[in-house]
C-alpha cells in the first residue's frame, strides 16, 4: 500500500506528466516520497512564483499540464500571480499544494502557514479548486482536473491535500483516458463552409487556440484566399506567407482590413482588449457576419456569433478543408499586403528599430522559442513581428500582465523543447522580479540565451507618464551590474549595442557547448 501522495505522484505519471516544478517542504514531502524513483523530472526553482511561471512555458511548448509542486500558505499564495497570467492566457497547469490538518482549517489557530481559506482563496484565480478529503477521493479530484485540461478551455487549476492525509494509505488510482477532440455536429460545419464559400472578401483571426492547427489554417486560408491577422498568441502561424498578417487588430489599417470583410472566421480568440483595443478606441470593428471557432461555451456567450463552432481547432479546420471546393482567387493577398504595409507605416521610428533587432534575431537563429516579458522591444514585437514557428513567440505584456515572467517561463520552455534554441527577452526592470531563477537555468544546463534589454528604467511605464504630462517618478530602480550578476551564476556573457548588426554578430559569437548565457543589450535611457 502506498500513501495519498505517492499515489498522487505515481497518477500523474500515467497521465504523461513528465516534469515537475517545486520547492520542498514540510508540508509536502509525501509527494517528494512519490517522486523517487518516478520518470517524473524534478526541477527546482529559487521562489514560488518561479515554479508557475516554469509550468507556464513548459505548458505553452508542450501543450501539456504545467505542474508545479507547492507548500501551503505561503507557497501557494506565491503561486497565485503565475496562476493568474495562466489564466488569462488560457494555459494548462497545475498547482498542487499541501494544507494544514483537516480538524485545524478556517480555525485561526496559529499553525505554520495559515490561511483563513486557502481552498476559497485559490478558486478565486484557478479555474477549479478541490481538496482531497478523503483518500478515495484522490483519483476523481485528479479526473476532473484533467478533463478540464482536455475537455475545455485551459487555464489553472488547483488541488491541495491536507498534511494528515497526505501520509494515509492508499490504493493506486486508475489511468485516464485522453478524449477525442471534439467537434462540433456535421450540420453546423457544412454551414459554416457554405457562408465562407459565398464570401467575397473573407478574413480569418486567429488565437492561442489555433497554435497546434497551422497546416489546417493555411489550406484553409488558401482555398478562401483570405487574409490571416493573428493575435500575440497567433503569431508563428503562416509565416512568411502572402496571406498573413502578422500585426496587432488594435492597428488602424488592421481594423479597416476587419471592417472590409463580408465574413470573419475567428478561431481560439477570445477578442481581449489587449489584443484588438489597446489604444481605446471603443472595442473590436464588429464584422458584418461572424462565424467562431471556440472550445469554451462561456467565452462563446460573451462574443455570440453569426454561427459559432464549438470544439478543438485541430479537429474543426480540417473538416472545413475538406467540404470547401477548390482554391478561390480573389484579392486575399492584396489585401494582406496592404494591412501589412499600412501598418509598419502607422509605427513610430522607434517601434520599427526594435522589430528590427527582433528580425535579426530570428533570422540568426531560425525556429527559436523566443520568450518575453513586458518590455519595450516585446511591446514592439506585439504590435507588428512575424515569427518563424508556431508558439513561438510568447509574453505576458497582454492579458494579466506580469512582470517577471520571462525567465522561469523560458526555463520551462527549456525543458519542453530540449532541440528548440530559447531566447529570453527580458527588461532591466521586469528580470529584477525573477532574476534568482538564473540559477536554476544553470543547474539544469539549459541552452538558454537570456536577452537583458537594459535602458535602466521601466521605460514603457516612463513613456506613458510623459505621455500624458505626468512627471515621471519611481521609474528609474537602479539595475544591477549583469556582467556581475552573469559572473556570479557561472554564465558566459557579451554586451551589445542596439544595432542589428552588432547583435547578429554577438549572437554568432563562439559559445560554450551546453548552459545558459547572457547578452545585454544597452538600450541607453
Amino acid at each position: 500500500m502506498t500513501t495519498v501522495g505517492e499515489a498522487l505522484v505515481k497518477a500523474l505519471e500515467s497521465r504523461g506528466v513528465r516534469v515537475v516544478f517545486g520547492i520542498p517542504g514540510v508540508h509536502t514531502v509525501e509527494l517528494y516520497r512519490g517522486l523517487s524513483g518516478s520518470s517524473i523530472r524534478h526541477v527546482t526553482p529559487r521562489h514560488e512564483q518561479g515554479a508557475g511561471f516554469m509550468a507556464d512555458g513548459y505548458a505553452r511548448v508542450s501543450g501539456q499540464p504545467g505542474v508545479a509542486f507547492v507548500i501551503t500558505g505561503p507557497g501557494l499564495t506565491n503561486t497565485l500571480t503565475p496562476m493568474g497570467q495562466a489564466r488569462a492566457d488560457s494555459v494548462p497547469m497545475l498547482v498542487l499544494s499541501g494544507v494544514n490538518r483537516r480538524d485545524t482549517l478556517g480555525k485561526g489557530l496559529g499553525h505554520l502557514h495559515e490561511l483563513p481559506d486557502q481552498n476559497g482563496m485559490a478558486a478565486l484565480v484557478a479555474l477549479s479548486s478541490e481538496r482531497v478529503e478523503e483518500p478515495p477521493a484522490l483519483g476523481p479530484v485528479l479526473d476532473r482536473a484533467f478533463a478540464g485540461f482536455n475537455g475545455g478551455r485551459p487555464g489553472p487549476r488547483h488541488i491541495e491535500v491536507p498534511i494528515d492525509v497526505m501520509a494515509l494509505p492508499a490504493e493506486p488510482v486508475a489511468p485516464q483516458a485522453t478524449p477525442a477532440p471534439t467537434l462540433p455536429a456535421p450540420d453546423l460545419i457544412a454551414d459554416a463552409t457554405a457562408r465562407l464559400a459565398r464570401a467575397s472578401t473573407p478574413l480569418i483571426l486567429v488565437g492561442g487556440g489555433a497554435k497546434r492547427a497551422g497546416d489546417s489554417l493555411r489550406l484553409l486560408s488558401e482555398a478562401l484566399d483570405a487574409p490571416v491577422v493573428q493575435t500575440v498568441n497567433g503569431r508563428g502561424l503562416m509565416h512568411g506567407h502572402p496571406l498573413t498578417v502578422p500585426a496587432s487588430p488594435s492597428l488602424e489599417p488592421v481594423r479597416d482590413l476587419i471592417r472590409g470583410a463580408d465574413i470573419v472566421l475567428a478561431i481560439g480568440t477570445e477578442f481581449g482588449p489587449t489584443d484588438y483595443d489597446m489604444y481605446g478606441r471603443g472595442g473590436l470593428p464588429w464584422p458584418k457576419e461572424l462565424i467562431r471557432v471556440e472550445i469554451d461555451a462561456a467565452q462563446l456567450a460573451r462574443h455570440p456569433a453569426d454561427l459559432a463552432l464549438q470544439g478543438h481547432a485541430e479537429a474543426i479546420l480540417p473538416a472545413l478543408v475538406a467540404l470547401l471546393p477548390g482554391r478561390r482567387a480573389t484579392d486575399g493577398a492584396a489585401r494582406a499586403e496592404a494591412a501589412r504595409t499600412g501598418a509598419w507605416v502607422a509605427l513610430d521610428e522607434t517601434t520599427r528599430a526594435q522589430i528590427a533587432i527582433l528580425n535579426t534575431v530570428r533570422n540568426t537563429l531560425p525556429g527559436s522559442i523566443f520568450v518575453g516579458d513586458s518590455t519595450q522591444a516585446i511591446y514592439a514585437g506585439n504590435l507588428y513581428y512575424d515569427h518563424d514557428r508556431p508558439g513561438g513567440w510568447f509574453n505576458a505584456a497582454t492579458g494579466f500582465g506580469a512582470l517577471g515572467f520571462a525567465i522561469p517561463a523560458a526555463i520551462g520552455a527549456a525543458l519542453a523543447a530540449p532541440d528548440a534554441p530559447v531566447i529570453c527577452l527580458s527588461g532591466d526592470g521586469g528580470a529584477q522580479f525573477t532574476l534568482p531563477e538564473l540559477m536554476t537555468a544553470v543547474d539544469e544546463r539549459l541552452p538558454i540565451i537570456f536577452l537583458i534589454w537594459n535602458n535602466r528604467a521601466y521605460g514603457e511605464i516612463a513613456a506613458s507618464m510623459e505621455a500624458v504630462g505626468v512627471e515621471v517618478i519611481g521609474c528609474h530602480p537602479t539595475p544591477p551590474d549583469f556582467e556581475a550578476v552573469a559572473r556570479s551564476c557561472g554564465m558566459p556573457y557579451r554586451r551589445t549595442g542596439m544595432s542589428p548588426a552588432d547583435v547578429a554578430t554577438t549572437l554568432r559569437g563562439s559559445w560554450p557547448a551546453a548552459g545558459p548565457v547572457m547578452i545585454e543589450i544597452d538600450a541607453g535611457r
